[in-house]
């Protein structure tokens, strides 16, 4: 056997001359030449601390072998303080494990660092694990050796690891929760991911219950929560059984509220996250049993699928979230697949609603004017305001693309009010260039909202003061559906403009709600037929008048409208008239003026100035 290391009194490192101290360390690039017996240190006065102490260490060489270990070391790693002496410490503790830690060590060992401190997982002789903390640094003073300490945190990593659990698991259905969802979709979309053999695509699956709100506001929370536990369950199961035969079932996690997710890492295409989608919601179809009550739940998913590459887990968040809200409002109880082009008309419509009010005031819309003529001599009697928006991105667009979105969040009011004026401006001064010609009027589109949100009344009196115009040159358009059900303010103010002089006119008439008795309350002058009754005047002109594609039974209709009309004082005017044939029969019918291709598209002030100009030349 070989002797017992010791201490030196000044605490330099070393060993009794014995068998033990000529082993040859485990790293050879640790020693220079043949191994040198170690220099014997004399008896220190507190050998008997260091031999007890309750944190292991060990004296090493700088060499990097062992000269000295007490006993708490031996009991450590399973070997006697005597077996350890003359190994190479390295060897011990697995510092050569990774190039960083072994490189920090080497610098130790030759004065070039202070310390190195490192967490490692070691395993003893009878196979059982722990976890150590290891620190080595040199002995104080002038010693030439070095301390290595090492102390067991395993109950700590424990600990820890029990802590991080709670952490990212939700007490509820002990899934994962949002933050360990977020930390895997990240390690997923990792782009290294590819270097590993695997497809390089990742799919999810994201979902709500329907109707899930009612449950706790009905049943109370703990009933919630015991149905958010059995969706778990079954989802976990889902997922368990759609990968029997593959590895890496995908992640199933409760993102909050009644918000759950699967990720699918590697997933093979779309196909394969439809059949996960599909086997989901099979699953939530049964009812659940809980306790004294069965409940029925539906779930609608959301489902993205795409490549890792150029792929942010804030991004996939995003289309699988508006995927959701696809599925909801595609009906709910079903699964929508993320569509690009869908998702860009989505994106499209809101970054109009964003630069809406700003395009306002940077002056990016503009009017276009559509003739509205006379059907009985074909005079120019006035002209529709039609908005344009020159959006700098999307080109000129029209109303159909953003009026609906102005109404949504309220620009239409400031936007109506520069209409409103613009319109009256240019009426006021085709009458001022053309003052031989009959005035025509102009006539502005106005948004139910406009009536309730602000003052019409008192923009109306203020922009026909500040502009001039008569207030009979200025015709108002509401649709017949914003009309129908009107009560209260918006009844008073269309009095009021009434009352001004201003004519009322309703749009698209025939196609609402058809209620014939609202027209007997409201000050309306003007109706305008809706162009789908137009559509059906059709003539054959190669046939010599034969019709083709008429429908009598739009005309008996018309007929019956502009009879009604003028017999309550109204006049009609009819839209989207293309042909001269159509012109003829609604003329025939009675009709008063005519709008439509026939007769102009909608032009800028210009080429309505014009049209006044060649009316002035062709009087006789």
């Amino acid at each position: 056997m070989g002797s017992t290391p010791l201490l030196t009194e000044g605490g330099r490192p070393g060993a009794t001359m014995g068998p033990g101290t000529d082993a040859a360390p485990r790293h050879p690039a640790l020693v220079s030449g043949a191994p040198a017996p170690e220099t014997p240190p004399e008896t220190p006065p507190y050998r008997s601390i260091f031999a007890h102490a309750p944190l292991a260490m060990a004296v090493i060489s700088p060499r990097g072998t062992v000269v000295s270990a007490n006993e708490t070391l031996g009991t450590l790693l399973g070997v006697t303080p005597e077996g350890l002496v003359g190994r190479a410490a390295a060897d011990l503790v697995d510092l050569a494990a990774d190039g960083r830690t072994w490189s920090a060590y080497r610098e130790v060992l030759a004065g070039d660092r202070s310390r190195l401190r490192c967490t490692r997982r070691l395993r003893r002789p009878d196979g059982q694990a722990l976890w150590a903390q290891v620190t080595v640094a040199p002995l104080d003073g002038d010693a030439p050796g070095l301390l290595l300490s090492v102390a067991d945190i395993s109950a700590r990593r424990e600990l820890q690891a029990r802590l991080r659990h709670l952490q990212l698991h939700d007490p509820v259905t002990l899934l994962p929760n949002r933050a360990l969802f977020f930390e895997q979709l990240t390690a997923a979309l990792d782009p290294e991911a590819d270097a590993y053999g695997g497809t390089g695509r990742v799919g999810l699956c994201y979902l709500d219950l329907d109707g899930f709100k009612a449950v706790n506001d009905t049943l109370g929370h703990r009933v919630g929560d015991r149905l958010l536990t059995a969706v778990a369950e079954r989802l976990t199961r889902c997922a368990e059984e759609a990968w029997q035969s593959r590895a890496g079932a995908p992640l199933v996690a409760r993102l909050g509220g009644d918000e759950f997710a699967l990720l699918v890492r590697d997933s093979t295409g779309t196909d394969q996250l439809a059949d996960l989608a599909e086997s989901v919601l099979d699953a939530l179809q049964e009812p659940f049993d809980l306790s004294d009550r069965r409940l029925s739940v539906t779930a609608s998913v959301g489902v993205v699928e795409r490549r890792v590459t150029g792929t942010t887990p804030t991004a996939l968040m995003q289309a699988a979230d508006t995927t959701l809200y696809w599925a909801k409002a595609d009906g709910r109880a079903r699964w929508t697949l993320f569509d690009p082009e869908r998702n860009a008309h989505r994106m499209t419509r809101q970054a109009l609603a964003a630069t809406l009010r700003p395009a306002i005031e940077r002056g990016e819309f503009a009017l276009e004017y559509q003739p509205l003529v006379g059907m009985a001599d074909g005079r120019l009697r006035g002209v529709e305001a039609l908005v344009r928006w020159n959006h700098p991105q999307f080109g000129v667009l029209t109303p159909n693309r953003f009026i609906a979105l102005a109404e949504e969040d309220g620009a239409i009011v400031p936007l109506g009010r520069w209409v409103l004026r613009t319109a009256c401006l240019q009426a006021r001064r085709w009458q001022l260039d053309h003052p031989g010609e009959p005035p025509i009027f102009v006539s502005v589109n106005v948004a139910v909202r406009q009536v309730w949100d602000s003052d019409l009344v008192a923009d109306v009196a203020r922009t026909l003061e500040e502009t001039g115009l008569a207030p009979e040159l200025l015709q108002l358009e509401l649709t017949e559906s914003a009309l129908m059900g009107s009560a209260g303010r918006p009844i008073q103010a269309l009095r009021a403009l009434s009352g001004m002089g201003v004519h009322i006119a309703i749009d698209d008439f025939g196609t609402g709600y058809s209620n014939l008795a609202y027209l007997s309350r409201l000050p309306v002058s003007v109706l305008k037929l809706d162009g789908s009754f137009v559509r059906g005047f059709q003539y054959d002109s190669r046939g010599g008048g034969r019709e083709a594609e008429s429908s009598p039974a739009d005309e008996v209709i018309v007929e019956a409208m502009v009879q009604l009309a003028h017999r309550l004082g109204l006049s009609v005017t009819a839209e989207c008239v293309e042909t001269s044939d159509q012109a003829a029969r609604l003329r025939r019918i009675g009709c008063d003026t005519g709008q439509g291709w026939l007769y102009s598209r909608p032009v800028a002030p210009g080429r309505i100035s014009d049209l006044l100009a060649q009316a002035a030349v062709g009087k006789p």
